[in-house]
């Protein structure tokens, strides 16, 4: 009976959640974001979960990261799109066919109506395209073709309509013809089924198997099951809802529950019971309100083409958006609670509420408008935490208990069922139950700092954590009036917050988990926790959230995360619900991170536009696989050339530079994607993790290369790693003949600079030995000046010793004759004797001057080689005396030493000097023995 009442409560939840027409996850793409027209009329997906749309301007594909549009060859609307295996079939007007994939990853067109035998009709526009068994059918308004895909024969039916549909039910394919009825195609041909009124009278747009029946959807809304060939009409809750919508296409979803597109007001969801769901609309998210195509992909997303773009609803994302407060009616969100079956909401613009049962507007509770801190159930007693005070709330109306300003919480002490401990922005106080109501009784003195995290450690211990201040633990006397002691313990960490977990008191912050010792009185780093909360590559920012089904929560990065308890091990492990990026800075309100349990598994967080459900149920793991779309090679200043994908690649040395796209084909808003590549043989190491999806490697050198790229989505590691291999040529200057040139130039340089250097150095060595020679040459000169320097004193000092010898030889004459003189004297005194005259012959014989000049001469040019010639040649008018003069002169002979030489006297050789001087034309003050000297 329990279970019963949680499962009913669970589907009033549900319910409130769809009544409140708040919206799943919901994506918007523009014609600008996908580059085409405004109209988009049909959608299919193929098994690598690309998806393809037929747009006013031709195929759509979107891989998740990248659209490409690609016309057909007549550019004509295509209307109709159908994914068969590794074909993309389309039609379009006058004309149908097939798009497949080139070793590319480009799409190309082949047409089929070539091999038609009969002509198309005028104007023929096929709209609608169905796969069943081994054929592809193709409707336009007037005809049905049914192309076999094994030996691609046809065949027509003829099917005249006004809205191109084909239903294929339970394995039978159904059509309308204009104001026949309905038909089957049994055996190639149509087989009337049924000519109701309604079928005659009424489009049909969409058909389903409910309960193994066929049921029929009609433009007007209404619901039709085929029972034999009887239409009976289904009844259901939505028929006031559907009433005068104009119905234009339609989807049953994987779950049973139906889809359904309107020409103006949006879709409606409606479940398998026929029950009203939800709407969305242009009001409330979608782009636009006429809905051409509603298809269901892979992974339950829903895809809309609108009249003008494309909108994708994530209905089975783990995230179920409840309320978007787009006009800032309600503002943040800081706190929420479910109370007597009405949801409440503590914003900063007041408390709010709304019953689960409700589809209105949450409403203003009275009296509270104004920051709203915490919501509290004690006792079946409502509190409201308030920047003004404290509030009991009671059947949606507010009542003030307390005046004391800024109460951050409210919690229960042990042992006392009528007194109440708040946290206040001024340290702590008491409220107190008299008469059954509640009052603010005191404020605790001895502690007035702002107690926003506080919890017990015993019936009157406290422990206050303060964001900025630190850790203090009180103890307060038995009547809760003031404060006996206190201890302060320093701040661990920035971003910090208290919370008492499976009765451990846990204080988290930058630095990690820390878990208080009563025994030691001090704070010890829980490394299990610490580890799992603040994991290096995504910690968690902000404050950690215990709630009531015992989890712990925080928010990171790229993930909302939970801590629970292994069933099996007991042991505690982290959950990562992951989230975009930009979540924690467009939607978390930093430092008042809130996440309340609503029920089951789902759980309300707030945020700055409102709040979010999060059902834990719908979180699952999925795989992965990451595509490489297309790789383009580009030569410096010329267009880029496609490569193909799965083949190795040989590029000129000049196609160096690479463009590379990939993606991964995910479209739920909630969950980013990012992609890791590395090119091995340049860039080993992995990169970082980015959101682009492609990259381009410039003026990459030649060697051999092999990219990998992978994807992280969510949380989850893509199983596979896409790669291509590829080589870059050697530039012509680096080939194997450049390298031989090279080698051949280089050894011819080596010669040339050898025989350069020996020339060189054989330069140096002739310079140096001529150098040496000259230096030699000028010793050896030296060495002469020496030799002549000794051999001119050495004959200076022969001449000088010759003029001694010449002087003293001179002298000698002159003694001798003067002692024959003086012996002739002597004789001549006794001339008488006749003995005397011989002697006298003799002595006059020996006084001959010639005779003595004659030999003094010979011996006087051998000590002074050419100085007679000399003085003949300065003077040739001398006479032979004068010649014998100037040598005795030479001889530095005075006059009295010439006269004997000369055998005069002393007075004459006087006048012979005089004479000689005038015939030498000397000046009067020019010595003649000077001069004679110089010569």
């Amino acid at each position: 009976m329990k279970q019963y009442k949680k499962i009913t409560f669970l589907l009033i939840l549900i319910s409130f959640i769809v009544r409140a027409q708040e919206l799943p996850p919901l994506v918007n793409y523009s014609p600008k974001d996908y580059s085409g027209e405004n109209q988009n009329w049909d959608i299919d997906q193929s098994s690598d979960n690309y998806i393809y749309i037929a747009n006013n301007r031709g195929l759509l594909e979107f891989n998740g990261a990248n659209w490409n549009i690609y016309p057909v060859p007549n550019n004509s609307v295509i209307r109709s799109v159908k994914v068969v295996e590794d074909k993309v079939f389309i039609g379009c007007y006058m004309d149908f066919g097939f798009w497949k994939r080139d070793e590319y990853g480009n799409l190309n067109f082949t047409s089929i109506i070539s091999k038609l035998n009969i002509p198309l009709l005028e104007d023929e526009t096929f709209w609608n395209i169905l796969h069943f068994e081994t054929y592809v059918l193709f409707q336009s308004l007037d005809r049905i073709y049914i192309y076999n895909l094994q030996d691609e024969s046809y065949t027509i039916i003829d099917a005249l309509t006004k809205r191109a549909f084909i239903f294929n039910i339970g394995n039978y394919i159904y059509f309308q013809k204009s104001d026949q009825g309905l038909f089957k195609i049994e055996n190639g041909k149509s087989v009337l089924i049924s000519n109701q009124n309604v079928v005659k009278t009424q489009e049909l747009v969409g058909g389903f198997l409910v309960d193994k029946t066929p049921l029929f959807l009609t433009d007007k809304g209404e619901f039709y099951f085929l029972k034999g060939n009887k239409f009976s009409r289904w009844n259901i809750s939505s028929d006031l809802i559907l009433k005068s919508k104009k119905i234009y296409s339609s989807a049953q979803l994987s779950d049973g529950s139906l889809i359904l597109g309107t020409i103006s007001n949006g879709v409606y969801h409606i479940s398998a019971e026929g029950d009203f769901i939800r709407s969305i609309n242009k009001e409330n998210g979608l782009l636009n309100n006429t809905v051409l195509i509603v298809f269901e992909d892979n992974d339950k997303n829903i895809w809309l083409g609108l009249d003008n773009g494309i909108s994708v609803i994530n209905l089975n994302s783990t995230f179920i958006s409840i309320y978007n407060d787009t006009k800032g009616d309600i503002g943040s969100v800081y706190t929420s609670i479910i109370f007597k079956e009405n949801l409440y909401v503590g914003t900063n613009q007041g408390l709010f509420y709304k019953s689960i049962n409700s589809n209105g507007e949450l409403k203003l509770v009275n009296g509270t408008k104004g920051q709203v801190w915490s919501l509290s159930k004690i006792d079946e007693t409502l509190f409201c935490g308030h920047n003004g005070g404290t509030f009991v709330i009671e059947n949606n109306k507010a009542t003030k208990v307390s005046d004391f300003s800024g109460t951050w919480g409210i919690k229960k002490i042990a042992s006392q069922n009528n007194l109440l401990l708040q946290g206040n922005y001024n340290g702590i106080s008491i409220l107190e139950k008299s008469n059954n109501k509640w009052k603010f009784r005191n404020k605790i003195e001895g502690f007035d700092i702002s107690s926003r995290f506080f919890e017990f450690i015993d019936t009157n211990e406290l422990m206050i954590n303060h964001e900025y201040k630190g850790i203090f633990k009180l103890k307060l006397n038995n009547t809760y009036t003031k404060v006996i002691s206190q201890k302060k313990y320093k701040n661990l960490g920035e971003e910090s917050s208290l919370v008492l977990y499976n009765n451990k008191l846990l204080h988290a912050s930058s630095s990690g988990v820390y878990q208080y010792n009563n025994s030691k009185s001090g704070f010890e780093k829980d490394t299990v926790l610490s580890s799992l909360l603040y994991d290096k590559s995504d910690p968690i920012v902000g404050n950690l959230i215990k709630d009531k089904t015992n989890k712990l929560w925080g928010i990171s990065n790229r993930n909302i995360v939970c801590i629970t308890y292994d069933a099996f091990s007991n042991k505690p492990k982290r959950i990562n619900i992951p989230v975009q990026k930009s979540y924690r800075s467009s939607k978390v309100i930093s430092g008042f991170e809130n996440l309340n349990h609503l029920v089951g598994e789902i759980f309300l967080i707030g945020n700055t536009t409102g709040f979010s459900t999060l059902n834990l149920d719908k979180l699952k793991t999925k795989s992965y696989s990451v595509n490489i779309n297309s790789i383009y090679k580009q030569t410096l200043n010329h267009e880029k050339q496609q490569l193909a994908i799965n083949q190795n690649h040989n590029l000129k040395a000049n196609s160096n530079n690479l463009y590379i796209s990939y993606s991964v084909a995910e479209f739920d808003k909630n969950i980013e994607v990012n992609y890791q590549y590395r090119l091995k043989g340049i860039y080993n190491d992995w990169s970082e993790w980015s959101e682009k999806s492609n990259i381009v490697f410039n003026n990459l050198p030649f060697g051999d290369y092999t990219f990998e790229v992978k994807a992280r989505v969510g949380n989850e590691i893509s199983n596979n790693i896409a790669s291509f291999n590829f080589n870059i040529d050697r530039p012509w200057y680096m080939s194997n003949l450049a390298i031989v040139i090279y080698a051949i130039l280089a050894f011819l340089l080596f010669l040339l600079i050898h025989t350069l250097y020996k020339r060189h150095y054989t330069r140096q060595k002739q310079k140096l030995v001529e150098t040496k020679q000259r230096e030699f040459a000028l010793s050896q000169l030296e060495s002469d000046k020496v030799i002549m320097k000794l051999k001119n004193e050495k004959l200076k000092n022969e001449v000088e010793s010759k003029t001694r010898e010449l002087s003293s030889s001179a002298m000698n004459i002159i003694k001798k004759n003067e002692l024959l003189n003086t012996i002739k004297k002597e004789l001549l005194a006794i001339k008488n004797d006749a003995g005397i005259a011989p002697v006298i012959k003799t002595i006059n014989k020996n006084l001959s001057t010639n005779s003595d000049w004659e030999m003094f001469q010979e011996a006087f040019n051998n000590a002074d080689t050419d100085f007679l010639k000399k003085v003949k040649d300065l003077h040739p008018n001398l006479t032979p005396n004068d010649l014998r003069l100037c040598a005795y002169l030479r001889l530095n002979l005075s006059s009295k030493e010439i006269a004997p030489l000369l055998n005069i006297s002393a007075r004459s050789v006087e006048i012979k000097r005089y004479r000689l001087r005038k015939k030498m034309d000397l000046q009067h003050e020019k010595s003649l023995v000077e001069y004679v000297l110089d010569i």
